[in-house]
């Protein structure tokens, strides 16, 4: 069954759209320090510190990773080196998108506009959203909103901007902790859980529930 096609359809990028994989490259450049176990501590840790620096007042995007990756080191027992954070910093402009995602955005693209809500700085965003190779109405960053998700203050930002309502719009993410509560608590009805493997399906936060990105033109009956 279809679902009547909104307004907006607004993505997050990074780990949705974007092959997010700070993670990896996080434990690539501290495993000549580290054990086999404190790399399995130190990268799960890191993601969740991540989440934790978000949650506070703005500022610049590489502060949040510098300083999650930091609290991520010592708790695994690893000695922290501020040129590691910068070099995994550096990486993320060049983190591709997931192998489904530019032919079906391309088909989405032609039927309703497309956004981005990231907590992407804005010197990365721009190189990230050409790797999508898709057209994009807007796309909004946490350094514009000076808010990150999973702060309501970051979609509220674009619902302004885009002149809409959360209602009239759908929003696409994998991730139940930064994208879809927030969402669903003001009011987004066509929320969607696309299922990367890195986090637990929250069923009360999302209304669909898809694996791939093609899903959701299907679910738009595209």
């Amino acid at each position: 069954m279809s679902t009547p096609v909104p307004r907006f359809i607004t993505f997050d990028m990074y780990g949705t759209l974007t092959d997010f994989a700070i993670g990896a490259a996080a434990r690539a450049v501290v495993e000549d320090v580290a054990s086999a176990e404190q790399l399995d501590i130190f990268e799960h840790r890191f993601g969740r510190y991540q989440l934790d620096e978000a949650m506070g007042d703005w500022r610049p995007y590489g502060e949040v990773v510098a300083r999650a990756f930091e609290r991520a080191c010592g708790s695994a027992g690893i000695a922290f080196r501020p040129g590691d954070a910068a070099e995994v910093y550096e990486r993320i402009p060049g983190f591709g998108p997931h192998p489904d995602v530019p032919g079906a955005l391309a088909q989405l693209a032609g039927h309703v506009p497309l956004v981005i809500i990231s907590n992407a700085a804005n010197s990365q965003a721009g190189r990230n959203v050409a790797l999508l190779g898709a057209p994009f109405h807007a796309v909004f960053t946490a350094e514009m909103s000076r808010a990150y998700k999973p702060r309501l203050r970051a979609f509220e930002f674009a619902y302004e901007r885009l002149g809409c309502r959360p209602e009239e719009t759908m929003h696409v993410s994998s991730s139940p902790r930064y994208d879809l509560q927030s969402a669903t608590d003001l009011g987004v009805r066509d929320t969607v859980y696309l299922n990367r493997g890195h986090e637990p399906s929250v069923p009360a936060y999302h209304a669909h529930e898809v694996t791939s990105l093609t899903q959701v033109v299907d679910l738009l009956g595209r």
